[in-house]
């Protein structure tokens, strides 16, 4: 498979421009490749464990924190509320997952594994390394760095538009 030629450099201040936008060339789209082959590659080796990608990334979530509850862990993996309630619903019929109510507050549910939900969490990891480095495996170690430096970058650039343009819908 080759590669699709590289877009027009750009002139002026933006990289895109309306009438020359083509997915193959997008950051967007190509992030989003990636993660749905990282994704369905993690899926396919995570099956094995009876664990579907609904079920492996809230687990995964849950073992990195000591306390969460639903409403953060669905802020989290950026779902909504009501699916992270059907796939903890799941996980809890498994018996990977306990919801306990807060004593100070009825509203929030605490997630913990279950010892077997541990157990389970514990096979993501080594997939996710997997799946990881067969993506990143002719980059170099310098080539893996620069590519978190600029995906953090670009992070970090989306995160000032996002307050740049909430700053100007309150100026309204």
């Amino acid at each position: 498979m080759t590669s699709p030629a590289s877009p027009p450099l750009p002139t002026g201040t933006g990289f895109y421009s309306a009438s020359q936008l083509e997915p193959e060339n997008s950051v967007g789209y190509l992030m989003r490749k990636v993660m749905t082959s990282i994704r369905t590659q993690a899926d396919a080796q995570l099956a094995l464990h009876d664990l579907t990608y609904a079920q492996w990334l809230p687990l995964f979530k849950i073992s990195l924190c000591s306390q969460t509850t639903v409403a953060s862990l669905a802020r989290d993996l950026e779902t909504d509320p009501a699916s992270m309630t059907r796939a903890l619903d799941r996980l809890e019929a498994k018996g990977l997952v306990a919801r306990q109510r807060s004593t100070t507050d009825r509203r929030v549910v605490q997630l913990a594994l279950t010892p077997e939900g541990q157990a389970a969490a514990a096979k993501v990891p080594p997939v996710l390394a997997d799946v990881l480095n067969g993506h990143l495996s002719d980059f170099s170690p310098d080539e893996w760095q620069l590519l978190l430096r600029l995906l953090r970058r670009m992070l970090a650039n989306g995160e000032a538009l996002r307050q740049q343009r909430g700053a100007e819908a309150n100026a309204d």
